[in-house]
């Protein structure tokens, strides 16, 4: 097994995570109608019912089945609706028709949850071996990706019903009084530095191995940019000047006909977007969000600078605190900067890196269907660094490569600027 999975998380604590993490699921979907939790709104998207039941389908088939003597699984069907992308784990329902699924319902796929539990606390209050405690503590922060990806896969179902329901309460948001710090450039000096996780607590495989890397001086930018700043660019033309963008990125903004983020619509002359609490104001001073890596870099280009490395953005994160707007603030969307220095970059948004998604030195994929978890996706997509306003705040870390295609939007995907020194 992959280093990175070898960690020796202690049993007591990770019973009370596994309690919370799977409390926190069904917490996030209890308000959904049957109906809410079957439909699937496009094919990068699933359906919340499908999320409920992949990740226990996780817990049942890579640990029940392998450790808990005499488990029976709950239903046999089950594990062709439910693998994800596993290929060593059998043939599989195909993605795009996620939606088609309308039996089993809601309710059996909640008492499939029950079972699975039960089995798991069994297991857990049995054994006195820890070899598979690090595949139940892999097993709660894939569940807890997932809770991230249901929120944005519920937000995109939503922006496509005409009546734009809302996901919780369309409450005021919060009035900050506070003015919006300018943007700022923060210096580094850059050097020989050692990057990717140390080994200590959990990391994915792909956040190592621990490596050097020289990184050139650069300044990056204080804060995320905004939606004021992006309708700047929209009102400069950004979304028709060619020469501001990638090749493939102009293809494809103009084959979707991008003249906005993802969600954006004019009403009464001034800008609106979907968000998890309904149809509200764009948020002027809040970062921009639901952009693509194509939408990212045309920027950095309208305003002379780039996008960061994810070496660049590791290396300035490293003195900030784990703290930000994300899943426990219940806001569910950006929120603006505030203070001096730099800020935002945990939480808020996923900021777009100019990395490429690749192995880091030395990297290599764990034996089995756990292999298959990062290190085949290394082709074609871009880092993404630092959490989200979904993001639940114990699952993040300065380390943490999240990676995306170039062209998608619906995630709570932004930008900040660097340039060189």
């Amino acid at each position: 097994m992959n280093k990175k999975f070898d960690s020796k998380p202690k049993l007591q604590s990770l019973v009370e995570q596994f309690n919370d993490v799977r409390a926190q699921t069904l917490t996030l979907t209890q308000k959904l109608s049957d109906a809410d939790a079957t439909v699937q709104s496009m094919e990068d998207a699933s359906p919340a019912k499908w999320h409920l039941a992949h990740t226990t389908w996780f817990f049942e088939t890579l640990i029940l089945c392998e450790y808990l003597d005499g488990y029976t699984v709950f239903d046999k069907r089950y594990p062709f609706l439910f693998n994800s992308y596993y290929e060593t784990l059998g043939k599989r329902h195909p993605r795009p028709q996620r939606g088609m699924l309308t039996r089993p319902c809601l309710d059996e796929i909640l008492n499939y949850r029950s079972y699975v539990d039960d089995a798991m606390e069994t297991l857990l209050s049995r054994s006195s071996k820890v070899d598979f405690l690090p595949l139940v503590e892999l097993g709660l922060n894939h569940e807890q990706q997932h809770q991230e990806l249901l929120l944005t896969d519920i937000l995109h179902l939503f922006a496509q019903n005409p009546i734009k329901p809302e996901f919780r309460p369309a409450i005021p948001l919060p009035v900050q009084n506070l003015a919006l710090p300018a943007l700022n450039w923060i210096e580094f000096e850059g050097g020989l530095e050692k990057f990717g996780h140390t080994g200590e607590g959990f990391a994915f495989d792909a956040e190592g191995p621990i490596h050097q890397q020289y990184v050139a001086p650069f300044k990056i930018a204080s804060r995320c940019v905004t939606n004021a700043e992006w309708i700047e660019f929209i009102e400069a033309g950004g979304y028709e000047t060619a020469t501001l963008w990638l090749s493939d990125g102009w293809a494809t903004a103009q084959t979707e006909g991008w003249d906005a983020p993802l969600y954006w619509e004019k009403k009464d002359g001034a800008w609106w977007s979907m968000t998890l609490r309904g149809f509200q104001p764009i948020d002027l001073d809040a970062p921009v969000t639901h952009i693509s890596y194509f939408e990212a870099d045309a920027y950095a280009h309208f305003k002379g600078s780039r996008l960061p490395s994810e070496y660049e953005w590791e290396h300035a994160s490293r003195s900030q605190p784990l703290e930000g707007n994300m899943l426990e603030t219940n806001r569910l969307r950006p929120a603006p900067a505030t203070g001096e220095g730099i800020s935002q970059l945990f939480g808020d948004v996923w900021e777009w890196t100019q990395s490429p998604f690749s192995p880091y030195p030395g990297f290599k994929p764990a034996h089995g269907a756990i292999g298959e978890y990062n290190g085949k996706f290394m082709s074609g997509q871009q880092i993404l660094r630092g959490g989200s306003c979904v993001t639940p705040p114990n699952h993040i870390r300065a380390t943490y490569r999240n990676f995306f295609h170039p062209q998608k939007r619906w995630q709570f995907s932004g930008l900040r600027l660097a340039e060189d020194l």
